[in-house]
């Protein structure tokens, strides 16, 4: 049955609906905030999670005059697990100098689950790299031959790729970069970040935080790259001081120094006996099972040794495999050099590598720097002499002298260090931190390069991000982390094998 209305009730209607009318209309003229899924969209990539967004923003390659080639910047946002999203996100800033952050996005979002629990993790591919106008420069050739690559052969490869480049390469340095970073934060509508960088990435971060420090809330810096460091000169003074910690771990752990005695002697032997007279010796690709011959080299070893140097676990293998050559047995050195060697294209674009270290590194170093810094390594004439030799020919960017000076910043800054780190050890830690003031550095045992790999790095990271402040930070669990115990027989390390100290060897790479 239809109710009646008086009069009074239907002007008291009519009011009402003006009312909630006027409400709607004004809510339709409000604009709603804007969040990174609305610049964004979701990824559709096999290289990327399924639940991450990605985009792209386009820059100008030459920033100073805004004109001319434009560049994609690439961009993944990892979202955060929770509804309740933070508003400072996590910006990982790749290594290299080469490394495209988005393509490390599957990776990533495990290492970092923790901090993905309530922040963004925001990945850029840097202008170089990655699918931001990527300067890539790759051997062709997928066989076995291609590990008697020589030196000649790779600057041919350059000066091809090079003449091949779409690019002003001068325009690919550090400083540029993270200026093209700053206009993604803006674009994503972050007001204040956190900074996750590991080795070059720390370079990237730093020069971040003296152009843009306003932006930053907390800074993590990991395996350190200063902007003084002049790569590469003093890669085989410290990659030598590495295996010399190698070597006398061994020498102190009662297993391995009863299974390889003498190394610190046998290494140098076995390096002048393939400098002298290398071998022609029969082996088999590792991932492919192609058979050839190669000649193998003291090049070879060199290179095989300083990679393996950068992760404990292939260094325990080291004098094992030492051993095995000795006796004219190279198929396992082989195989640790194709460590990590899925046959896809690498993520690391030479092209922006050189770019960066012809720039920034080369004109700080002289042929007696060189010479005094690789005086007594046996690494010295041929680790990296690639990117020393190919600085000769490569476009220079302009740098200006106050790129050297020591960044200054009051932002809460955790450095780290891997205390058998063989590019970055703990002395570059030790220097960036004396200038910034609300800094902490700290140096993990057995760790090598960028010690928030392991599990305890990750918790301290973690715990840092989430007080945004280094006072009070629980680091209890580096008295946990050793060296990786040394492999003594094809079954793997000797189980009752102890640390140089006489600790149990429990918890390695913890």
């Amino acid at each position: 049955m239809e109710q009646c209305l008086t009069p009074w009730q239907n002007l008291q209607v009519r009011r009402l609906l003006i009312l909630l009318a006027t409400v709607t209309l004004a809510a339709c003229n409000q604009v709603a905030p804007t969040s990174v899924t609305d610049r964004l969209k979701p990824c559709t990539g096999d290289d990327t999670p399924v639940d991450a967004y990605c985009g792209s923003l386009k820059v100008f390659e030459n920033r100073a005059t805004q004109q001319g080639r434009q560049i994609d910047l690439n961009i993944v946002v990892l979202p955060s697990l929770r509804a309740d999203t933070r508003p400072d996100p996590l910006f990982f800033l790749a290594g290299g100098p080469g490394q495209g952050a988005a393509k490390m996005a599957k990776v990533l979002r495990e290492m970092f689950r923790q901090v993905l629990t309530d922040r963004d993790i925001v990945l850029v591919d840097q202008r170089g790299t990655g699918k931001s106008h990527p300067l890539d420069c790759e051997q062709e050739d997928d066989s076995l031959k291609a590990f008697g690559f020589t030196e000649a052969d790779a600057v041919a490869m350059l000066k091809k790729c090079l003449a091949g480049y779409d690019a002003d390469l001068r325009l690919y340095t550090t400083s540029i970069a993270m200026d093209d970073l700053d206009d993604v934060r803006a674009l994503l509508g972050y007001d204040k970040i956190n900074i996750y960088g590991g080795s070059y990435g720390t370079r990237a971060g730093l020069v971040y935080l003296r152009q843009h420090g306003d932006r930053v809330r907390s800074a993590v810096l990991d395996g350190v790259a200063p902007t003084n460091m002049r790569l590469p000169l003093f890669f085989a003074r410290d990659v030598q001081r590495a295996l010399d910690l190698l070597v006398a771990d061994c020498a102190a752990t009662a297993a391995c120094h009863a299974r390889y005695p003498g190394l610190d002697t046998r290494l140098p032997a076995l390096m002048a006996r393939l400098e002298k007279s290398p071998p022609t010796v029969s082996l088999i690709h590792p991932r492919t099972g192609e058979r050839g011959d190669l000649t193998f080299t003291a090049r070879h070893l060199a290179n095989i040794l300083a990679s393996a140097l950068y992760v404990p676990v292939a260094s325990s293998l080291i004098p094992a495999l030492i051993e095995r050559a000795e006796q004219g047995d190279f198929q396992g050195l082989l195989a640790l050099a194709a460590l990590g060697d899925s046959g896809g294209p690498s993520n690391m674009s030479l092209g922006m590598q050189l770019s960066v270290i012809c720039a920034e590194d080369a004109p700080k170093i002289t042929a007696a720097d060189v010479a005094a810094e690789s005086a007594g390594s046996m690494f010295g004439p041929y680790v990296m002499r690639l990117q020393h030799d190919a600085c000769a020919f490569w476009p220079r960017g302009e740098v200006p002298e106050s790129f050297y000076q020591p960044v200054t910043s009051s932002v809460p800054t955790l450095v780290m260090s891997g205390a058998i780190d063989p590019v970055t050890p703990p002395i570059w830690g030790e220097e960036i931190s004396k200038h910034l003031s609300a800094s902490r550095h700290i140096v993990m045992p057995g760790a090598g390069h960028t010690a928030g790999g392991t599990g305890c790095g990750l918790r301290i990271i973690r715990n840092f991000i989430d007080k945004g402040d280094t006072v009070g930070l629980d680091t209890s669990c580096l008295d946990r982390v050793k060296r990786p115990p040394f492999f003594v027989s094809p079954a793997g390390p000797d189980p009752g094998g102890s640390s140089p100290a006489g600790t149990p060897q429990k918890g390695a790479g913890e």
